[in-house]
This record gives C-alpha cells, structure tokens and sequence, in this order.
C-alpha cells in the first residue's frame, strides 16, 4: 500500500493562467484547442542549457583500466564489422545533448521521430538501434498573415530564431533556410505537454491580433494494438482573429527527405505530389537510405475543407544550384500565400544529386473573419515497413498488418491520421481524466506520470507482427490441449535437469564471428514456425512452437505482435531484462499483450542454451553466450532473439538477481491479468529458473549469496555474502513460485518453495538486520553497512502481487524510514530523489553518488532539463549518465500500486506458515510434478472455463 507521504511535499502547481493570458485561453475553449489544466509547460525563449555527463574520476579511471583497454578493442572489433557495440563510451555525437526535448511523434514500435518544445524535429530513430540526435531545421511550420486593406503583413517561422544548426549570421546571398523569416521572439509562446499531446500557443505572436494554438497529437491509445502502431502525427492548429480586419493565414510545413544526421546528402531521392481522398493531398518523400538498410517513405499533408486551400511544392532545395530555392519558396510563400495547383500534376521530381537536399513543402490557406476562429489540420506519416537488424535478420513491422508493405503506405497513413484523430484524443482523455481529476495526487505526479510514457515511443521501440497460421487453426480447445501437452513435454524433459559447465572448453563452442547459429541452439524462427531443440544428456526434445506461443483468444485473434525497447540509446540492448523489472509496470497496465508476450520471449530463452564463446570485459575471462536455466540479461542487439546477451562486461549467467526477477515479474503479470494459458506457457520456464538459482547457496542455508564482484543490476558494485537487494528478491521469488505452483496444480514443488522460504527467511533476517534497516551485505567491506534505497524490492513485488509481506511491518516501515531519511533527505533537502546507497554516518567519500532522475532534478524549471530524456542516474551535481532510458518508466510502479488489478486484490491468499505435510525432500527444488501433470492433462480449456464462469483464472486456497 502506498501512503500519501511518498509523494514529495512541494504541489508544483503550474496553473496555465501562468503562462497564458486568461482571455486567449477563454478564445480556445473549443475541441480541445485550449492546453490542459495539468501539463508540463515552458516558454518557446527558455534557453536549452548544455546537459553535463557524469565522469569517472582519475582514481576510478585508474582502477578500470584493464577494462577500459578491452572495452575499446571489442568496440574496434564491432566497428571493424559495420557494427556499434551496444555500449560504446569512447564515441561522442557531434550533437551535444541540451534540456531542448518535447514530446515524440508517432506510436510505439515503427520508427520515431521526437519534436522539441520549441518545434524542431529531431531525435531521428528510424533505422534499428541507430539514434540521429541532430534537428533537421529545414522541417518547420511557419505563418504567413496578409489583411485586407494590405497595411499588415507578417511572415515567419513558427520557432525561435535562435536555434542550434541554423547559424548566427545571414548572408546576403543565402538561398537556404537562413533566408526564411525567423522573427519570432518566443516571448509569448508557449509549450504545454501531456504525452502523448502537445500544446504550442502563439498569443500575439508574430501578429499581435492573432491567436494560435498548436495540437501535436499522436496515436498512443492504451489497449488498441492497432492505432498506437501507427507511425503518424497530426498537428492542429486553431487560428482566432482578435482584430478588426478580415485575415488571410497561410500556413506552410515544410520537411526535407532525411531521416536525420547527413542523409539527406546522399541523393537519389523522390518527392511526389499526391491527392488522396476527403480533400487530403500533400507531397510523398522516398528516401534511399545508405548501407542497404529499408527504404524510407514519408508524407506530409493537409485536409482541404470549405474554407481552407490546400497546395504543394514538391520540390525545393537549400542551394543556389537547386532549380526552386529555400528562399524562392519563401518568397513565393510571401507574395501569394500559396503555391500553384499544377504542382500537382507535375509527377515525381529527378532523383537528388548527392550533396543536394531534397525538400517538399505543403500549404494550408484560409481566411479567418474579425473576432472569427478557422482549423487547419496536418498530417506526418513515414512508413519503413522492414525492419533489418545489422546481422541480417528482417522483420515486418507491427503497422503493416494493417496497411500493407507498399511504399505508398504513407498517403493512406497520412489520410488515416486526419480522419481518426479526433477518435485518438476521444481515447485519450477517457484514459487519463480519472487520474488527472484524482485530487490526492500532486499535480506534478499527475504529468509526469504520463510524460515519462515518452519512452515507449522515443525508446528506440520496434513492434512487429506475429504473423496468425490461419489457415492451420482449430478450435480453442483444441489449441489449449495442445498446448497443455506440449508444456507437460517440456516438464518432463526438463525436470531432472542440472547446471551445466560454462567453462572455455565446453565442446559446444562455435568460433566468433558467425551470424547464425549452431545446432546447439534454436531460437525463434524468422518466420512463421519455430523448433526448439533442448539438450538433456547427450538426447535432444523437438518439441512445438506453440509450446512457448502467446495463444491469445480474443475475438479478434490478435496476440499483439511482438515487441522490443531498448535499455537506453546509449545502452543498445532490447529489453533489458533487470531494468524492465522496474519499467515493465506501464506495459502491464496499458498494453498487457505486449507485457505478456515479453514474458513469453524470456521464458522461452531461459529454456534455451548458446554455446558460442564471448569475452567478458570486466575480467577478460572466457564464458558461452548463454547457459540453460540463466535469464539472459537482454535479447540481444544486432540479431535480436537470434543472439541474445549482447551486455559482455559481465557474466550474467552469473548475477543473482536476473532469474527471481523473472519469477517475480511473471507471477506478478499472471495474478494480474488472469490469463491461465500464460500461467500454463511460462511455467517450465519458472521451475527451470528457480532450479538454475540453487547452485548459489553455497552453505544450504536456503538463501542465495553473492560472490564478491558485481552480480547483479548494479554492475559497479562488489556485493559479498547474503545482500539485501538479491536475498530479498530471492525470498519473493521463492513466495511467486509456491503461489504460482499452486495455482497451477504442481503442489509438491509448491510445498518445496515454502519449505525454502521459512528456512532462508531467518537466516536473511540474522545475517542483515541491524535493528533498524538491512545491511547492504553480510560481508566485511567498508559498504556492507550501507543503506540501499532498493533494500525492499523483493517486498515491493509481493505487495505489487497480492503475495503476504516478507517482513513484519516494523522492519518494513524502519527500513523505508531510513532510506528516506539519508537516501533522500540528506541529498539537498530532499530535491534529487533517493541515492542507490549511503553510509550512515552521511555523506562520506565512498558513499555511492549515483541518483535516479526525478521531478525535481529532471524536470522542474529548477532542475537539471532531463525532460523527455530521463537518464539512468544523476550524480548529486546534477551530471548525467545515460540519457533517454528505460527505467524512470517504473514511475507507473507508483500507479500501479494505488490502483491494484481487481485480479490481484481477489486472489487467493496465500498462508507460508502453514503446516508442511510432505515428507523432507532432497535434491533441493528438483522433485516429482505427477500432481501438476494430472492438473494439465485434466484442465478444462478457456472456452469451458468461460462457459462455467472462471474466465480461465485457476485459483486453488491452501
């Protein structure tokens, strides 16, 4: 349960009668024109300060050097290939990171482009893994504003004239965008974000008589797997004449064929002129990209209505050597307020010459009476429908299940978003008013909350489809049966199993280098069937895709695809498995396909062994890429699902916090969704975890220990002996997988779970309670003392479960108190969040600085500008280290646990002190299953479960 003090005590109320003259907000109290209440906002003239990035110092420089000199051969190596390994910090952008971001463009998963709250378009991820930071200043809207009688006219770019890229001197001659009319101060502009919207008000800016309200509205709409797949945008802008005269609004977007960084330079690209239907016409841009990657094809477009003239310029370019200029289109654009109708008929353009910027420019023209309002909607859709990884691995993404591979699939996508989008923000708002409304949560809560949801779409997210075997289904029955059998197939082949050797002379190893893999390991196929091939002895189980497969039974049919995010953009590894521990809660509660089918991927792998030799950098040892019964650290990076683990300082299948908290995040996901068929898939996965884990309780004791180096998430940290944040996640998982047995019929591996727990519970508490809070570790070094804010994440996850309490409340309520005290409020009053790790006394030179990114530091006015690019940590000095990643999503932990699944809060409880009536077993977790096969081979399928109103939910009470 989460009590009123978690939130911090300051409202941060940020009215926007602060930021906007009450009257201009009155004058846009129409179709959603008018900001919200709740938003984060800033002044288009806020000056987008540098960002700092956190830096070792020369002893911690020293003490890493072996480390340093292999990091920098391996990413010689990958470089050497045509790669970039997935943590490179020897390389800088040329782009300096500033507090400049806004609120991303498109949904989730097919490619995104991110916009900044002053209007650039910048952030660029279209291709795979690959990040273009810099703004491509050619792509702006601008105003053009004429009045009858011709005394008053105003021309500009709708963006402050002071921006990165753009240049501080004007040239006489310049033929480029410097040419344009970059008159506006900013002064009185505004942005206001609610992900996934975005407000931008002009009030009297550049015309004093005309107010302007920009709405940025992309398609991200919880539990609709078909809309939030949808690379698209739409922009609305709402145009209020205060003066007396009749005006004539122009307003012009223009966009370059780029997808970010040089590539615009690299010629042989199209632009195409198009006229769609319900008026809706624009410019459709091809663009070749570079080193073999998928075409790219974008649209920009206008809707044409009673009073609003749409035209086109499908081509222009930023040099004197271009045959329409920058400047002559602007010049145009001032004289006529429009462009001419032949252009549309004029054809695809000349394939550009390299070193030569294709442009393309849509205009939307209207009149606007005396004290009148006018709408003039755009549309952006860009539509790249492969996904090719760098080892060659290709994929159809999630949209073009929908909309087909054609590269013309921009101009129904482009006319879709103009159409749908007031449907879009329909959804939208039913989805985020009752938390916006919720009067006992602090507003600054209330948008951050969904703002940070930015990274499911800036994430570097690809969502592809998985495609349905129409043609081969029978009936739900007869799909849960198989499923059933194939699970209990995969039990009793896998019971008995053991740890393997992972030492450097396993014969299994196939040499470095290869893009494919051996015949040791079969993954997911790249198309529609898969084979999984498990060693036990010297035998291999060929066993059905459909073993693992989400078989989801909605009317539809729909499993919601499959689904990749990056850990970070400067840590390129999808689905970073012990950092979506903490992330996967949005999932959870607004896409629980797209959670499940995560789930699903990971307990699959776990089932799965690589035998391929990698490198570890920490300590240049030797390992495979993957161990049977580990968690793999992350699917991989440049052949996802293929290629798993590409993390490499470390030897993962070594950490020991990876596999419970694959327990724990699978139980969590079954008790909230009620989803048996995913209990049923996963559950071997589950067992086979729990067995890989006894190997690290060295002593019998019940409890795992950590081996002196940094096995787990914290990976600069050395942890010794029993330590509070893996032994608490242990004691959760062993409490997930009793629950989960039970409830699945496997009592007697249920009964062995509680057995362990009661037995590690008071060795836990013996070896770390100090009376007031756990000690970091049970060793002997200078940190093992330390007070660790994530002390309670075992805890945190059987709360988030329904599961009983580790702890009595006193040591649960101690050890939060004390975090708070020294973790939080001895670090400037409260304003950084909580630090990882402090000694007591406070704080000392050893003391761990590194802080997680929070309102405070990250987004108010008074912070360090982290919005929209939430790091991993902050150091107390504000320096960053990683930007734009993965984890501040676990702010949706917070949400989640003020509003528990009704699932959850229903669920069977679960008693640990009851009587154990099986006889001792030896053997640790490995024990007969016949009851848990007896339950499978008998257990009705979700059609009859339905019929007799258990809506698959198998809950059996002990």
């Amino acid at each position: 349960m989460v009590g009123g003090n978690i939130f911090h005590c300051r409202k941060n109320s940020w009215p926007p009668e602060e930021y906007i003259n009450k009257a201009t907000l009155q004058l846009f109290d129409l179709d959603s024109a008018a900001p919200p209440e709740h938003a984060w906002r800033r002044r288009l003239n806020s000056h987008a300060n540098l960002l700092k990035e956190f830096r070792v110092t020369f002893m911690e420089a020293i003490k890493m050097v072996r480390l340093g000199i292999r990091m920098w051969s391996y990413v010689r190596e990958e470089a050497s290939h045509g790669r970039k390994a997935p943590i490179d910090p020897f390389t800088r952008e040329s782009c300096k990171p500033s507090a400049s971001q806004g609120v991303p463009l498109g949904g989730m998963g097919s490619g995104s482009i991110s916009r900044g709250f002053r209007g650039e378009f910048r952030q660029w991820q279209i291709i795979p893994g690959l990040c273009e930071p810099s703004p491509v200043m050619a792509n702006q809207f601008s105003i053009f504003v004429s009045r009858e009688g011709g005394n008053k006219r105003f021309a500009s770019v709708l963006a402050p004239g002071q921006h990165e890229g753009l240049g501080s001197s004007k040239k006489a001659d310049e033929q480029g965008i410097s040419s344009w009319g970059w008159n506006l101060n900013g002064q009185h502009s505004t942005y206001h974000a609610l992900f996934p919207r975005a407000w931008t008000v002009y009030d009297g800016e550049p015309d004093p008589e005309l107010k302007i309200s920009c709405r940025q509205i992309s398609p991200f709409v919880p539990h609709n797997y078909r809309e939030s797949s949808l690379p698209a945008a739409v922009f609305v802008y709402t145009l209020v004449n205060t003066g007396k005269e009749r005006a004539k609004v122009s307003l012009l977007f223009t966009w370059a064929n780029s997808i970010g960084g040089i590539s615009h330079l690299s010629g042989d690209h199209v632009n195409e002129p198009f006229i769609a239907e319900d008026g809706i016409s624009g410019v459709l841009l091809y663009h070749k990209t570079a080193k073999d990657n998928p075409p790219v094809t974008f649209a920009i477009a206008a809707c044409e209505t009673q009073n609003v003239s749409v035209s086109v310029l499908p081509n222009f370019g930023l040099s004197d050597r271009s045959s329409i200029t920058a400047k002559g289109m602007w010049s145009k654009m001032v004289k006529d307020g429009q462009f001419d109708r032949e252009n549309f008929s004029s054809g695809p353009t000349m394939p550009s010459s390299p070193g030569d910027t294709l442009c393309a420019a849509v205009s939307a023209s209207a009149w606007v009476e005396p004290h009148g309002k006018c709408t003039v909607a755009f549309s952006l859709a860009w539509s790249s429908p492969k996904v090719k990884f760098v080892k060659g691995s290709t994929f159809q993404r999630r949209y073009t299940k929908f909309y087909g591979t054609s590269d013309r699939a921009a101009v129904d996508l482009a006319h879709d978003a103009l159409t749908h989008y007031k449907r879009w923000e329909e959804e939208i708002e039913k989805w985020q008013n009752p938390i916006l409304k919720d009067e006992k949560l602090p507003e600054w809560y209330k948008f951050t909350l969904f703002n940070e949801l930015y990274f499911l779409v800036a994430g570097g997210t690809i969502w592809i489809d998985t495609p349905l075997q129409s043609s081969n289904m029978r009936n739900s029955q007869d799909q849960v049966k198989e499923s059933e059998n194939a699970v209990v197939q995969l039990t009793e082949a896998k019971v008995d199993c053991r740890k393997r050797e992972t030492d450097s002379t396993n014969d299994s190893t196939v040499s470095r280098g290869h893009n494919h893999l051996d015949e040791n390991y079969r993954d997911i196929s790249h198309e529609n069937g898969c084979v999984n091939t498990l060693r036990k002895g010297n035998s291999t189980n060929t066993l059905p895709c459909s073993t693992m497969k989400n078989l989801q039974h909605d009317d539809d049919n729909d499993d919601g695809g499959r689904f990749l995010y990056l850990e970070g953009v400067e840590y390129v590894m999808w689905c970073t498995y012990d950092v979506h521990f903490y992330a996967s809660f949005a999932l959870l509660m607004l896409f629980p396909r797209i959670e499940l089918s995560i789930q699903r991927e990971f307990a699959q792998a776990v089932l799965c062994e690589d035998g391929r030799k990698v490198k570890y950098l920490a300590e240049g040892n030797w390992g495979i890429r993957k161990v049977y019964g580990a968690v793999p650290h992350d699917l991989g990076t440049h052949d996802p699902w293929h290629e798993m683990n590409a993390y490499n300082i470390h030897d993962t299948s070594k950490w020991k916090d990876l596999n419970p908290k694959f327990v724990l995040q699978v139980y969590r996901d079954f008790s909230a969704t009620g989803d048996l068929q995913f209990g049923v898939d996963v559950w071997p996965a589950v067992r086979a975890a729990m067995e890989y884990m006894e190997q690290f309780d060295r002593d019998a004791d019940g409890l795992i220990e950590n081996d002196g180096f940094p096995d787990q998430t914290y990976d600069t940290w050395t942890v010794h002996g029993v330590s509070a944040y893996c032994g608490g996640l242990w004691l959760a998982a062993l409490q997930a997988a009793a629950a989960m047995a039970i409830q699945l019929g496997d009592k007697d591996f249920a009964e062995t779970c509680k057995r362990k727990f009661l037995k590690a519970k008071p060795v836990f508490e013996q070896k770390l309670w100090n009376g007031s809070y756990f000690n970091y570790d049970s060793g002997s070094s200078g940190n093992s003392k330390s007070i660790q804010a994530d002390q309670l994440a075992g805890q945190w996850y059987t709360a988030s479960s329904g599961l009983p309490s580790l702890f009595d409340d006193f040591k649960i309520k101690s050890s939060l108190r004390k975090v708070y005290d020294f973790n939080v409020m001895k670090v400037k009053g409260g304003r950084m969040g909580a630090v990882n790790g402090m000694h007591p006394n406070g704080m000392e030179e050893e003391a761990f600085t590194t802080a997680e990114g929070i309102f405070l530091s990250g987004w108010s006015e008074d912070g360090y500008g982290y919005w929209f690019q939430t790091p991993e940590a902050l150091s107390i000095d504000g320096h960053y280290r990683s930007l734009i990643y993965m984890r501040p999503l676990a702010i949706w932990g917070m949400q989640y646990a003020l509003s528990l699944p009704k699932a959850v809060l229903e669920a069977p409880k679960m008693n640990f002190m009851d009587r154990i009536h099986l006889p001792p077993v030896s053997g640790g977790l490995h024990n007969e299953t016949g009851n848990f096969f007896k339950l499978l081979r008998t257990q009705p399928s979700r059609r009859e479960a339905v019929k007799n109103g258990c809506q698959g939910k198998v809950g059996v009470p002990l």
